[in-house]
């Protein structure tokens, strides 16, 4: 399974308030650029980045040089995706999200992507007339605060980042006390879009919801990271995965009466002595064959969830359409704020709270979790601190999907201006390390 990391950086323009701009220098080595910082304390990077964007480039520039070449790989059916990282005010959400949603040129990589995807599934769509093997966008998005994952397609539901049994890193809504004793537990919402108008509705109604706050920047800096998928699927997928829902919430009460009945006969079919020992009671006998029903038909229900878990890898696989599944994933990253800028008194700096403090706090947390994870997978080291946050936990899916290559990217989004100096040069240095890491990833089996 191959395994590809690259790192970009991309200048913003100086705004009219900034009088003064860092002077760097951009090297170009055989496969990647450096860059050189002048100032009071110098700074070199090594040859880590893919290429770096100049002030006058724009989304469309980086969407055709960063997104664009990878297209064919979400098209067979791959997982590719994008991390912007930079200090607040340094342009992640523009280059991720955009501000000019009527602009073809100004759409952000996300919706550039969907654009794209789109006329390719429109011509892949005029094979197939029938409308449950149509391919469509599912799209999911929610950000992430703190330990807490919120669906921006669903009312801001309250979700909950937990792994699962099986490994696999899982987020689910509320709990629905259904009737018979079933219980849902809905995972996020996918939302189906049929076109690109449509999906642009549901994106601009979704990002609305989200978060912002006051960060040592600005008053208005995302205080979430925000997580923006974007799925090639059918209805029939759709469908199958919905099945697995309902088999699951048919499950728990069966589950539950099975362990019922097995602490019911235990609790008496035992008792305790005075020395506090546990020992047969004399005066009832466990009835093993109502535990053996009671399991048999949790094994029974346990079968159906697994038929629709099967159903759903068997819609995949007869789809003939190999881009089924395919997914960009997209994350613009809360502002980081790991630095210390001499620059800025106590009197000039926005003033935060002590809960703006605390998801400082964490969003630097999971900044330098997310650089470990990625270094780690880099040098192939036996263990990948996945669990190290809620972050690192949801890419897990989406850094080792099951059965196909991934590819991630970095975006490093930096200030021109001097007054911004420490945090473009962190930034820089982040990024720096990452790349340099990325660079050593090769296959791995």
């Amino acid at each position: 399974m191959q395994q590809q990391f690259d790192v970009f950086v991309r200048w913003r323009p100086l705004s009219v308030s900034e009088p003064r701009a860092i002077t760097h220098i951009t090297e170009k080595h055989p496969a990647a650029h450096s860059i050189s910082i002048s100032s009071d304390r110098p700074w070199n990077s090594e040859p880590a980045f893919r290429e770096i964007f100049s002030p006058e480039s724009t989304n469309a520039t980086v969407f055709q040089r960063v997104v664009s070449p990878v297209l064919p790989r979400v098209l067979a059916g791959q997982t590719c995706n994008f991390f912007a990282y930079g200090h607040s005010g340094s342009g992640k959400s523009h280059t991720v999200i955009g501000y000019e949603f009527n602009h073809t040129d100004e759409f952000g990589l996300c919706l550039a992507s969907a654009r794209v995807l789109f006329e390719e599934l429109d011509r892949l769509n005029s094979t197939d007339g029938t409308q449950e093997g149509r391919l469509g966008l599912g799209l999911r998005l929610y950000e992430l605060r703190k330990n807490i994952a919120f669906d921006l397609l669903n009312e801001h539901c309250k979700c909950h980042v937990r792994e699962g049994y099986d490994g696999r890193t899982h987020i689910r809504g509320e709990t629905e006390m259904l009737e018979d004793g079933k219980v849902r537990v809905r995972p996020i919402l996918t939302q189906a879009c049929w076109s690109f108008d449509e999906l642009r509705e549901y994106l601009l109604a979704g990002l609305a919801r989200r978060a912002t706050g006051t960060s040592t920047v600005h008053d208005l800096s995302s205080r979430t990271h925000a997580v923006l998928e974007l799925e090639i699927v059918t209805q029939a997928l759709l469908d199958a995965r919905e099945a697995v829902v309902e088999r699951q919430s048919e499950l728990v009460p069966v589950a539950k009466r099975a362990t019922d009945i097995y602490l019911e006969e235990n609790i008496m079919g035992y008792i305790q002595s005075s020395d506090g020992k546990y020992a047969p009671n004399p005066d009832y006998r466990i009835d093993q064959t109502r535990i053996d029903e009671a399991e048999a038909k949790k094994a029974e229900f346990e079968a159906y969830v697994q038929q629709a878990e099967d159903h759903v890898t068997t819609v995949s696989k007869e789809c003939p359409h190999a881009c089924l599944g395919g997914k960009f994933v997209f994350v613009d990253l809360a502002g980081s704020e790991y630095y210390h800028d001499k620059t800025k008194t106590a009197e000039t700096r926005p003033k935060q709270t002590p809960q703006e403090q605390q998801e400082g706090r964490q969003i630097n947390t999971d900044l330098l979790a997310l650089k470990e994870v990625i270094r780690a997978r880099a040098l192939k080291q036996a263990r990948v601190p996945f669990r190290s946050s809620p972050l690192t936990m949801v890419m897990r899916e989406h850094f080792q999907p099951a059965g196909t290559d991934s590819y991630s990217a970095m975006i490093l989004t930096a200030s021109p201006s001097t007054t911004q100096l420490s945090a473009t040069v962190n930034t820089l240095k982040y990024g720096n390390l990452v790349g340099a890491a990325g660079k050593k990833t090769k296959s791995v089996r």
